[in-house]
């Protein structure tokens, strides 16, 4: 077995093994502290974008259109450099809580299309139907459409929320203590490329394979139409 410890050093990654489980956890609550704020802002985004009044849905749109244009990465500096010189009382938010609030503006434009395409697939003899019983717009949006359309749409919300664990990987740049920079943080100590960042990719691809088993759990709770097709 020596070969395969030529390839991969196991002994010099297992003294690095609690910054690993560290950083996932790190990612993992990151991750889904940002999924349920940009979910939560993208309803908002998505009632926005199909309002009938002019001026809302062009707020929304410029604001998804700008976001998507834009780099996560330039946003990031954005927020931890130029939000600060903006305050009256100088930086109010420390690495953790800027990466937050970087990562949920960027997901939430693409939360709230994911969402619109969700409420657009509902039939308007559903929406008549609730209306005609007495259900008020909101009662009809709460009860009726959201419940359905979000299980429509869990497939690519699983797309999405693969896609936002990936993103944190940026983190680190402005040090947040999460996945990629323990696998930065053992690269700067031992030099060695191949079990600092192999292990990196193994630890982002035991995420997902959670993520994976959450989304089954999903499918069997919300089914929906997007599941019931496949």
């Amino acid at each position: 077995m020596s070969w395969l410890n030529d390839l991969y050093n196991f002994r010099i990654v297992g003294q690095y093994l609690n910054v690993f489980i560290d950083g996932m956890i790190t990612t993992i609550w990151l991750s889904f502290a940002c999924l349920i704020l940009s979910f939560f802002f993208g309803i908002f985004i998505a009632l926005m974008r199909m309002s009938p009044i002019g001026f809302v849905w062009r707020i929304a749109a410029g604001y998804i259109q700008v976001i998507r244009s834009t780099p996560l990465l330039i946003q990031i500096y954005l927020i931890y450099y130029g939000l600060p010189a903006l305050l009256p009382f100088g930086n109010l938010f420390d690495e953790t809580q800027t990466a937050i609030i970087a990562l949920t503006l960027h997901t939430t434009p693409y939360m709230g299309e994911i969402i619109r395409t969700g409420i657009l697939s509902i039939g308007k003899g559903q929406k008549e139907g609730a209306m005609s019983v007495g259900f008020s717009p909101f009662q009809n949006m709460y009860h009726i459409i959201l419940p359905q359309a979000i299980a429509n749409i869990t497939p690519p919300l699983i797309g999405q929320t693969a896609i936002l664990i990936k993103d944190t990987a940026l983190f680190s740049i402005i040090a947040v203590p999460e996945l990629m920079g323990a696998g930065l943080t053992m690269f700067s100590e031992t030099v060695i490329a191949t079990e600092s960042y192999v292990t990196t990719g193994i630890c982002y691809l035991l995420i997902y394979v959670l993520t994976l088993i959450l989304s089954g759990f999903a499918q069997n709770r919300l089914g929906g139409a997007a599941w019931r097709s496949n």
